[in-house]
Formats: C-alpha cells, sequence, structure tokens
C-alpha cells in the first residue's frame, strides 16, 4: 500500500495561477520520501492538499489507503505533520505548548501525557529547554519543538516540510539521524525541502518538482543514474589531454585551464589513464564524479535549483 498517492491532482488559485498542475504522486510505505523542488514550486500546497488543509481544484488524494479529505478523522492520528514551521504561544515554555497540543488529540490518554512530551523532547534534543519560554527559542530550537509535537505520538507517516530550516550544522545532523531512526522503526517519512544534497543522504526515494509538474521521481540511485558519470582529469596539459580523450571515443570533452572532463562512456577509466600518460600528459590527478540530485535536476528541467517557481 501506498503511504500517499495522488492523481491528477491540481491547484488552481484565483486568477488562475496554477500551483499544482496533474501531479501524480505514489509514496511506498516504509521509505524516506524526498519531496523536492525549488522554493515556490509547489511542494507546500501539495502537502496541505494531501492532508486536507485545503481542496484541490481537481483530482485525488489518498492517504494511507484511504481517500481524503473524507477520511480524515481515521487516518491524521496515525499522521504526524510540521508544515512551514510549527506555530506555538510565545509566552509558554516549550513542555507547556507540548501539553496543550497533546490535550487537543482526542485520541491521546491524559495519564500518559507526560510520559508522551519527556519522550518527545529527548528525541528533538530539547530536554534543556524543556522550562524555556517558546518566545525565547532560537528558529532552530523552534523547528525541533515542532517535530517532537509531531512525535508525541507513534506515527505511521511523518510529513517534514523543511524539517531543517534555521538549524545548525548540529542539529541538522540531529534531525538526519533522527529521520533514519524513525524509518528503521518503521515509519514513513515524507521530506520536503529545497536542499538536495541534504535530502540526498537521508532519502531512499524521492520526487522532483518543478513550476507545479513532476518531472522525475523513484529510487534515488535511479534519478542519479539518468545523468552520465564524469571523468575529470587535473593536469597543466589540458590541450593535449582533451586531445587524447577525443580520439579515445569520449564525447562532449569540456576543456577548462587546468582541468579536462567527459562524460564516462564505453571506454575504461584505466584504459583512458593509460593512453594519457603515453601522450606525454602530466596526470595530476583522475577521478569519477558520480552525478547528484542537483546535477539530474538540472539535466531534467534545464534551470538552477534556486530557480523560483
Amino acid at each position: 500500500m501506498s503511504a500517499i498517492s495522488t492523481t491528477a491532482l491540481t491547484k488552481r488559485f484565483r486568477g488562475g495561477q496554477i500551483a499544482v498542475d496533474q501531479l501524480d504522486l505514489d509514496v511506498p510505505e516504509g521509505t524516506v520520501y524526498g519531496f523536492l523542488g525549488p522554493n515556490g514550486s509547489g511542494k507546500t500546497t501539495t502537502i496541505r492538499m494531501v492532508l486536507g488543509l485545503i481542496a484541490p481544484t481537481s483530482g485525488e488524494v489518498s492517504l494511507l489507503g484511504a481517500p481524503m479529505p473524507a477520511g480524515w478523522q481515521s487516518t491524521l492520528p496515525r499522521v504526524g505533520a510540521l508544515i512551514e514551521g510549527p506555530a506555538c504561544y510565545p509566552f509558554l515554555t516549550g513542555a507547556e505548548n507540548l501539553e496543550r497540543l497533546d490535550a487537543a488529540d482526542a485520541t491521546a490518554a491524559p495519564r500518559t501525557r507526560g510520559a508522551r512530551i519527556d519522550t518527545a523532547l529527548e528525541r528533538v534534543g530539547l530536554t534543556a529547554a524543556r522550562d524555556k519560554r517558546y518566545r525565547a527559542y532560537s528558529l532552530g530550537m523552534r523547528q525541533r519543538l515542532g517535530i517532537a509535537a509531531a512525535l508525541l505520538r507513534p506515527r505511521d507517516l511523518l510529513v517534514l516540510d523543511e524539517p531543517t530550516n534555521g538549524l545548525d550544522p548540529q542539529g541538522t545532523r540531529e534531525v538526519r539521524a533522527l529521520v533514519r531512526e524513525l524509518a528503521h522503526e518503521g515509519t514513513t517519512v515524507f521530506v520536503s525541502s529545497h536542499l538536495l544534497a541534504e535530502v540526498e543522504q537521508i532519502c531512499t526515494h524521492a520526487a522532483v518538482l518543478s513550476r507545479g509538474r513532476l518531472v522525475a521521481d523513484g529510487e534515488v540511485e535511479r534519478l542519479r543514474a539518468a545523468v552520465s558519470s564524469r571523468l575529470v582529469v587535473t593536469t597543466p596539459d589540458a590541450s593535449v589531454a582533451g586531445q587524447t580523450l577525443e580520439r579515445l571515443g569520449f564525447a562532449d570533452v569540456v576543456r577548462l585551464d587546468h582541468t579536462v572532463s567527459a562524460p564516462v562512456g564505453a571506454v575504461e577509466v584505466d584504459q583512458a589513464c593509460a593512453a594519457l600518460v603515453a601522450a606525454g600528459v602530466r596526470v595530476q590527478g583522475l577521478v569519477v564524479e558520480r552525478p547528484s540530485l542537483e546535477d539530474a535536476f538540472v539535466a531534467l528541467t534545464g534551470e538552477g535549483f534556486d530557480v523560483a517557481g
């Protein structure tokens, strides 16, 4: 069963602006799924429709096997979510805010509330700041508290919209470790982000959104495989090195001052190295660079990932 499934999901705002256009999405259960795209590409709008917070213009949404929004009463208690940052009372402490959020859950037992709050704060590293007022929290601490709120109860699905926003490197590593831990426990984690390099480290699957449309989806390794690895040679003899690679059959050879690169093809790397040395090229370095998700995005869309949709 899919944790999230959409069919021709579309959202058109007043004035005719299309935020999400005919989106077909399939998020397998048990995966860490990256929902990727530049700021403004429609990621948050999609999440809001999936969770029943806004109505789609057209299309269908299924969440944990139930149609949305019709199945929200049985489905949403199994889902934890952090969307566009947490909204908390600034004059209350972190723990007091979690108490009120937990009390709003009609399915949560009051007698175990304290234990749930302690566990959630510990998981996000906020135990020492539990009695600090929310208005004194840094942006990163507020993000952590939002994640803690989403984890007050065991969840089958966790939806995180830009979860590392405002976090320092240590906080980012802790969130990354937490996501891996949750996935190991069987929770499906859906992570929306514009930071490809960050998501690439934790996701098993990904979908790439550009201007409201799905341009690619599937396993991360398969997406990267859509772009060829590149052979990169560092040498002061760039001109001769480029000519040698072209004679060997390498295409699209790019020459810079002290490097030459080309997509890896049928020619073996060790054969290329031997030919370069035989041609008198002073090889200072020779590596095969694997493509990143950002490389795949640029190849698929023809635009940089910092372009707003």
